[in-house]
């Protein structure tokens, strides 16, 4: 078994680093900063890190299969062409929700992509409750709205067999699955699969591992832990050396490094003077357990 190591490899100040996502074509990790309105990329061969200002909120970013990325912007879904920093919308939601903005976002199996709401924060994990609602950007760029009533739409993974979808709502303080049709995008028969306990304090982002369990990053929490689907029971934490961990996704070139964005919006003097490395990002060796690679959206 190797040992665990866990090292500050971005050494960056997000305001709310998230949405960790490797693009292994680049050898880089893609991540945003919320609040600071950036969208990043870390190139892990030469270790710069390229940033691209936007002018909202932007929570999420993933892939696309004919290249470049799709973004979350306020409450948009919007296309981000990297090399002339050039951002087109490309569908709106909650319009009559003045005060919302997207959260994390994920593609699935079949290269949809999800993405969640929620009102704005007056101070970190402080806000208007279940103004949120999950939805899908299809390929055609038109979007389905699952459910609305959600206060930090969050992480979400699918099963290694794309039958279980896998979603958290911040502040329910759980891990819920649904019923997942691969070939809809469907989601059906919501149930929670684990409660986080209390010094695990709000569940974040998350990602699968290729034996099928779940990784969540603990918000206030300062760790990572393993859950088992099948059994709903935690299997391993690991710590990190800042409180507020945000999500998590796997990289590296056999997807066996753990990569772990954090946030410092809402820290005090007191408490950076105490965690300097907040808003970092984090790579976890020696896990001992491998990702699967980001889907990419085929629209």
């Amino acid at each position: 078994m190797s040992s665990l190591k866990i090292e500050c490899v971005i050494k960056d100040h997000c305001k709310i680093g998230e949405c960790p996502t490797w693009e292994e074509k680049e050898n880089s990790l893609m991540y945003v900063d919320v609040t600071g309105k950036k969208v990043c990329r870390w190139d892990s061969t030469t270790n710069h890190v390229q940033r691209i200002s936007v002018d909202a909120h932007v929570s999420a970013v993933a892939l696309r299969k004919s290249g470049d990325y799709i973004i979350t912007l306020g409450t948009s879904f919007a296309a981000l062409k990297w090399n002339d920093q050039s951002v087109t919308i490309i569908a709106h939601v909650d319009k009559d929700k003045s005060n919302n903005r997207f959260n994390d976002g994920k593609v699935d199996p079949a290269g949809r992509f999800f993405a969640g709401t929620m009102g704005m924060e007056i101070r970190p994990a402080v806000l208007e409750r279940k103004q949120g609602s999950l939805y899908t950007l299809l390929p055609d760029h038109s979007v389905v709205k699952h459910f609305g009533q959600v206060d930090i739409s969050n992480g979400l993974d699918w099963s290694l067999d794309h039958k279980t979808f896998f979603y958290i709502d911040s502040l329910s303080y759980s891990v819920d699955a649904f019923d997942y049709d691969l070939q809809t995008g469907n989601i059906s028969n919501r149930r929670s699969m684990y409660k986080l306990e209390k010094e695990e304090n709000i569940p974040d982002g998350m990602c699968i591992d290729t034996e099928g369990k779940l990784w969540v990053a603990c918000y206030n929490g300062g760790r990572v832990i393993r859950i088992d689907p099948e059994t709903g029971k935690r299997i391993q934490t690991v710590k990190l050396p800042v409180d507020k961990t945000t999500s998590c996704c796997f990289g590296g070139k056999d997807y066996s490094e753990m990569y772990v964005t954090s946030a410092c919006e809402g820290m005090d003097d007191e408490w950076l003077s105490r965690q300097p490395q907040a808003g970092s990002i984090f790579k976890i060796t020696g896990l001992g357990v491998k990702g699967i690679p980001p889907y990419s959206f085929t629209g």
